[in-house]
């Protein structure tokens, strides 16, 4: 199968700004203004430092399909800032079962709860960047350079150099005699692993736009021998998984790079 099933568990010159036109077709997508960061980013898991303060979070995820679909149980939402090195990103979840099990790097990490980042710079829906994390930091890694329903194949050996990443737990991990109250994750991308060959322009210029989502998979949990496992259905096959995004798809799939928000780095939103 792809490795597309996270999702279905589920332009101007460098010297200008880029803007990404609105389509007619498929859902509303959502968009927002990152302000560039005024002091230093600490990267810890804990969004108390002054950069973080004047940074608004986006909208709470809803359904991958959007309202046609129930409110997702817990509440998801990001926010972004940046500037010449890096772009940093931070989502906050509330979740009341904190479990984790895959510490491989690379390995499938939609399988445990994640949190996943989806990058288009150009706008285009073709060459796209996937980042996917775990509640114990665990990261995959990969780049599409042609989307799932073209034929492509995702690139697992791209990883991001230089990446900085966070998590920090509301709780306890793993122990399901409590209950927990979420988790919050902080990265720091460097734009050099974003460059795809100097294609991309990075850092993008005050004004630029790029097509992103953000998704968060969560799994249905129960107390088996005290610890959790996934809820299974009466053949032992777990059942699917919540898709939650920023930007509604309209479908079961987040490989449809079209439908994805977008993020404009500084100044005011501009159609």
């Amino acid at each position: 199968m792809q490795l597309a099933p996270a999702c279905l568990s589920a332009c101007a010159s460098a010297g200008g700004a880029r803007s990404i036109a609105e389509t007619r077709a498929g859902p509303v997508r959502r968009h927002y203004v990152a302000p560039s960061a005024r002091s230093p980013v600490v990267i810890d898991g804990h969004l108390d430092d002054a950069a973080w303060r004047r940074v608004p979070w986006t909208e709470d995820f809803t359904d991958i399909e959007g309202s046609i679909r129930p409110v997702p149980r817990y509440r998801t939402r990001v926010k972004m800032t940046w500037d010449r090195d890096y772009w940093y990103v931070a989502a906050q979840m509330i979740e009341p079962d904190l479990w984790a099990t895959i510490r491989e790097h690379d390995a499938v990490i939609f399988r445990d709860n994640d949190f996943e980042i989806f990058i288009d710079p150009r706008g285009r829906a073709r060459r796209y960047f996937e980042i996917e994390m775990n509640q114990l930091a665990t990261v995959w890694d990969l780049f599409l350079p042609k989307a799932y329903r073209d034929g492509g194949h995702a690139e697992n050996g791209w990883d991001i150099d230089g990446l900085r990443i966070a998590v920090a737990l509301d709780g306890t991990l793993n122990d399901p005699r409590d209950r927990d109250r979420g988790w919050t994750v902080e990265l720091a991308i460097p734009w050099a692993a974003l460059a795809d060959s100097g294609q991309n322009v990075v850092p993008p210029q005050p004004g630029d736009q790029w097509r992103v989502n953000f998704s968060r998979v969560e799994w249905q949990v129960d107390t088996v021998g005290g610890a959790y496992r996934k809820r299974t259905d009466a053949a032992g096959k777990p059942t699917p998984a919540n898709n939650w995004v920023w930007s509604p798809q309209g479908v079961v799939n987040m490989h449809v790079p079209e439908h994805w928000g977008v993020v404009q780095f500084g100044g005011r939103w501009r159609r």
